[in-house]
């Protein structure tokens, strides 16, 4: 079974790009209702690389255990007919919860500069779920992807400030 998702976000391909290797950006994406903790001692990587395995726990407002996942990060490189597509894949899978009823877990999520404004990001979220759990799970997931969108939508334009590129006002510019 599938959600997909498609949505033009107001920042660019490469902010979008960052927030995905982001725990942080990740972890928004489902607050403030759901919370998602690290399960390793050293805590969440400050960015997800292709070949991780990331476990966190997930908690209605830190007190509901909804369970466990584990986040596997693998990337790619496309080109469709308006450019370059990067995809980001969590194929990990829920390890404990209702989710772990289900056999099948594929999670990407493909980033794009928006046709005809590429300050805009044209995304593409897709979710396969699969198992004798995903019929009655569907539902929820859907309505959890609703809810993902909306956070997108409202997160993306923060995404877009880049600290490395911001100007340092602070030091006057002959000094520099």
């Amino acid at each position: 079974m599938r959600i997909m998702l498609k949505l033009v976000l107001d920042c660019d391909a490469d902010a979008a790009w960052r927030a995905l290797h982001s725990p942080r950006a990740v972890a928004d994406l489902y607050g403030p209702f759901v919370e998602l903790a690290p399960m390793a001692a050293e805590g969440l990587p400050l960015r997800l690389e292709p070949g991780a395995d990331v476990p966190v726990r997930m908690s209605v407002a830190g007190r509901i255990g909804l369970g466990q996942q584990l986040i596997h990060v693998s990337e790619r490189h496309v080109d469709d007919a308006n450019g370059p597509v990067r995809i980001f894949r969590d194929s990990g899978i829920p390890l404990t919860g209702p989710l772990a009823a289900l056999d099948v877990w594929d999670h990407q999520m493909a980033v794009s500069p928006a046709p005809g404004d590429p300050s805009r990001t044209l995304w593409r979220d897709r979710l396969v779920i699969g198992g004798a759990a995903a019929a009655p799970l569907w539902p929820v997931l859907w309505a959890t992807w609703q809810w993902r969108g909306a956070r997108l939508k409202a997160l993306a334009p923060t995404w877009a400030y880049d600290p490395e590129a911001a100007e340092d006002t602070s030091v006057d510019p002959s000094e520099r």
